[in-house]
């Protein structure tokens, strides 16, 4: 009877263990910093039960509506304001979990060193999304060489510059497509993820880059019926741990700046 109901309970314990290890967390990131973040998590996640699955996207759209469509769990790539600009104009309503890390968007050239060597009748590149074209402005505004009607407008497009005084040309592309126009531009704004992916250092490269306070956190976002999960919550502790804020002070040398 004793050999019976050991058996039982080895049983049942296997069986829970095998359940815990099943359960499996698809979250959508972008190649870096985000899914090798997630990537240095992994190990720690199993342990817990969680089988995390990193789904990488090299652009800003997909994340968000696969998640929405409940085709994956949850995504990590995105700032609170673009966030907020995608839910107003796709309808959505994904919400934000933690906030994990800062990103210092910056501007490059392969032609100047520094910004006071841009000509007149300049071209300056940047992202063509509300929230990043608005914070490409506003790092333009900062630097001195441009004014903004609303200079507080984190939504703001070329259209919405009340003073251009050098004449700069604006040339708006997606995000991930702005390190591939390097070289045929003066000025590149390009967010720091898409820059370490072509081997800039925004560190050192940037002719301009935010500060340690930007506001720009990016955030692991769910939705409003799975952000409270045990799963989620787990991925959300893993995230804000001593062990990826060591990884990220290390491995990105001020490129990436941890939020917590």
């Amino acid at each position: 009877m004793k050999k019976v109901l050991l058996f039982t309970a080895l049983a049942a314990a296997l069986t829970s263990g095998l359940a815990q290890a099943a359960e499996k967390l698809v979250v959508a990131a972008t190649p870096v910093p985000h899914a090798e973040i997630l990537e240095l998590i992994k190990p720690a996640l199993a342990k817990e039960g969680v089988d995390l699955q990193i789904k990488v996207f090299t652009d800003y759209v997909q994340p968000n509506v696969q998640v929405d469509q409940k085709r994956l769990d949850a995504n990590y790539f995105q700032t609170l304001p673009y966030l907020k600009n995608f839910n107003e104009g796709k309808g959505t309503n994904l919400v934000t979990v933690i906030g994990v890390h800062v990103e210092p968007f910056g501007g490059y050239s392969k032609k100047y060193k520094t910004l006071a060597e841009l000509p007149n009748g300049a071209t300056i590149a940047l992202p063509n999304e509300g929230s990043n074209s608005g914070r490409a402005l506003l790092l333009l505004q900062k630097a001195g060489l441009i004014e903004l009607k609303d200079p507080k407008n984190a939504l703001a497009t070329p259209k919405d510059i009340a003073k251009n005084p050098h004449n700069f040309k604006f040339k708006e592309l997606e995000s991930a497509m702005l390190p591939r126009v390097l070289d045929q531009v003066d000025l590149d704004l390009i967010n720091t993820n898409y820059a370490l992916e072509a081997g800039l250092n925004p560190a050192k490269d940037a002719l301009v880059i935010e500060g340690s306070d930007s506001p720009y956190v990016n955030f692991l976002v769910a939705r409003p019926d799975n952000k409270d999960s045990p799963a989620i919550q787990k991925l959300a502790k893993a995230l804000t741990s001593p062990e990826v804020k060591a990884f990220i002070e290390k491995k990105y040398s001020g490129a990436v700046l941890p939020a917590f």
